[in-house]
């Protein structure tokens, strides 16, 4: 039965990771190392798996967007080992321990960093994430249970058989990171049923697959929600040197979630900007959303514009789309980013450091920047190594999760056969 399955590979995870959490950082990062190593021996065999994936999505209609998430190419695999390397150069997360505090009563008291224990990663189309969480978990001591999309199947399997042979050539339970190869849709609802194996859900992926967990999950939820991201131009701005951090928001990797959707422009700016961002539009085939003054100014210019649909302010384009919305001044721009924003990344290009003080403290956001691009909101960009999702909760954590971010604490009491008075 499937639900026996799945719950026998999270029981065995446990297991699995009592035994991982007691070794030593070294032992950690050696696996880690080694496990790097395999994934640039087995590249040929990990593409030839994931050829096959983006053959079946091409055949089955699935857009550019989608394809792209799922391509994996040799210099993307050297890439993702590079990451695993880099993970296992950081700083052990459970190596930190408070100060002991020396209470009246004789007790010393101390917190120290301990695992999170067993992860459950529910993720979609990307499989370099198979790897990516993997080495963030082993890193922190963690067990995790995979379950990734169908559509990338067979890439998913085969990074899964280079992690489970560098975990047996390490002495191992490869039951430390396990993979649920189950289609049906329900095998999500049997992993988040499993309250005491599963000790927190981390879902990867669109707004559908985040509501059905929080609806669902019977344990903690890390939630990586989809980005719904903003770059407002202010009134006091280098327009040539915005131009170039815009192409970059949008282009660089449209089909990430730290890619811009809306741009805010402000109205004492926007004859000097908008025609300055044509080149770039026309060049990039970007399909522009707009409405009113932005799109007057864009049409009168030569760019053909989609009239602007409310929708479509609480769009998460995932390709060369994006809205332009004209607006009066900052406190418009942030009431616009309170409405539409869903907490992940926001941008502000201003030389005026009131108003960028103004923004960077009054919009709420897992990150906000100033005069630099929402796609730095990155694990790897923030010096992670990799990045297991980017949370927009308010609890901890917030904003890219790496291995640092997938621990707890534990106070340890010490006292000489002490009592409590």
């Amino acid at each position: 039965m499937r639900s026996q399955r799945i719950a026998a590979k999270a029981a065995a995870a446990r297991l699995a990771q009592a035994s991982w959490a007691m070794c030593s950082a070294a032992q950690r990062d050696l696996l880690l190392r080694n496990l790097a190593g395999r994934l640039r021996l087995s590249s040929d065999f990990v593409l030839q798996a994931n050829a096959q994936d983006v053959q079946v999505a091409l055949a089955e209609g699935y857009d550019a967007a989608f394809v792209d998430r799922l391509r994996l190419s040799n210099a993307t695999l050297q890439g993702v080992a590079d990451d695993v390397e880099r993970v296992a150069a950081l700083p052990d997360p459970l190596a930190w321990e408070s100060e002991v505090l020396r209470l009246p009563s004789g007790l010393h008291l101390r917190r120290k960093a301990v695992p999170l224990g067993v992860l459950g990663v529910i993720y979609e189309s990307r499989p370099n994430v198979t790897m990516d969480v993997a080495a963030a978990a082993l890193k922190a001591g963690n067990a995790v249970v995979l379950r990734g999309g169908r559509e990338a199947r067979l890439s998913n399997l085969a990074l899964m058989s280079v992690i489970q042979d560098a975990l047996q050539d390490a002495g191992i339970a490869p039951a430390l990171v396990s993979y649920i190869d189950e289609p049906e849709r329900d095998a999500v609802l049997d992993l988040l049923r499993l309250q005491g194996l599963i000790d927190v859900v981390i879902p990867r992926g669109g707004k559908g697959l985040v509501d059905l967990c929080r609806q669902h999950a019977r344990m903690p939820l890390i939630a990586g929600g989809a980005g719904v991201v903003h770059l407002y131009v202010d009134r006091q701005v280098d327009v040539e040197r915005a131009v170039a951090v815009i192409r970059n928001a949008k282009a660089q990797r449209p089909s990430a979630c730290n890619a811009l959707d809306t741009l805010l422009v402000n109205a004492e700016v926007a004859t000097v900007l908008l025609p300055a961002l044509v080149p770039f539009l026309i060049e990039a085939s970007v399909q522009v959303h707009a409405a009113d003054s932005a799109a007057d100014h864009l049409r009168a210019a030569g760019i053909q514009v989609h009239t602007l649909q409310t929708t479509d302010l609480d769009q998460e384009w995932l390709a060369l789309q994006m809205n332009i919305v004209v607006v009066a001044d900052l406190e418009t721009a942030i009431a616009h980013i309170a409405r539409h924003g869903n907490g992940h990344s926001e941008a502000i290009l201003t030389d005026d450091p009131v108003a960028a003080a103004r923004f960077l403290h009054q919009v709420d956001a897992a990150a906000v920047y100033h005069n630099a691009s929402p796609r730095f909101s990155d694990g790897g960009q923030f010096g992670m190594g990799v990045e297991v999702a980017v949370s927009t909760s308010r609890l901890h954590p917030r904003g890219p999760v790496g291995p640092a971010e997938l621990i707890s604490m534990k106070w340890i009491g010490t006292g000489d056969y002490l009592a409590r008075p």
